[in-house]
């Protein structure tokens, strides 16, 4: 089977969701959690910290730079993500609309490349 990255992205300046709402959405997200690792579909998934708690390093003329993140000045930031295992994009893009729910928010697909393709 082929692996996914269901990435799931999140708007700075978007109202927050109420402390209610936040423990619906942990549920929610344990739930389908546990349907992925059910049928074998599991790799990895978590939450991420807010961007402003990033470090970028980058090599400079020969030396290492590091700054605060985070690394692209942008509005919409990664928030979490998973790592599927799916037939085909079809039922990748089955698990994302379950996991759209789950966290309401909307969840990029990307395939990973596989050793073939390196």
């Amino acid at each position: 089977m082929k692996q996914y990255l269901l990435s799931v992205h999140y708007v700075d300046g978007a109202e927050p969701p109420s402390p209610e709402q936040m423990q619906d959405m942990y549920r929610d997200v344990e739930t389908f959690n546990q349907k992925l690792r059910d049928n074998g579909s599991w790799v990895f998934g978590c939450g991420l910290h807010e961007p402003s708690s990033a470090t970028v390093v980058q090599m400079r003329d020969g030396e290492f730079l590091m700054t605060d993140g985070p690394f692209a000045e942008a509005k919409e930031h990664l928030g979490g993500f998973w790592v599927v295992k799916a037939p085909d994009l079809d039922g990748a893009l089955a698990w994302a609309r379950q996991a759209t729910v789950a966290c309401q928010g909307p969840v990029e697909v990307r395939p990973l490349q596989d050793e073939s393709e390196v």
